[in-house]
């Protein structure tokens, strides 16, 4: 990465970075619908296991790319919580 100049190129480059997070989100948005379909109850949507899981790899991959750790692990917790409620509704819907 290169430094940026300005603080508006500093904004420019967040603002494409916002948008491939926003696509990316949604690929994965489309897949938390699709494995509604394959949960027999609310507990296998919850599956804090897998969770923690997530976290941990997450975790150590933050570490490689020069990620905090722990601003990582915040971010995932809020969005696996967020799109558990998504397929927690989507489970229910389909029920």
């Amino acid at each position: 990465m290169t430094t940026p100049s300005s603080l508006a190129d500093v904004r420019t480059r967040i603002d494409a970075l916002d948008a491939d997070l926003v696509r990316l989100l949604a690929e994965r948005q489309a897949l938390v619908r699709a494995a509604a379909a394959f949960k027999a109850d609310e507990q296998a949507v919850r599956a804090p296991d897998r969770v923690e899981r997530v976290i941990a790899a997450v975790r150590g991959r933050a570490v490689e790319a020069g990620l905090s750790p722990e601003v990582a692990e915040s971010v995932w917790r809020a969005m696996i919580a967020a799109f558990v409620e998504l397929e927690l509704a989507e489970h229910r819907a389909d029920r």
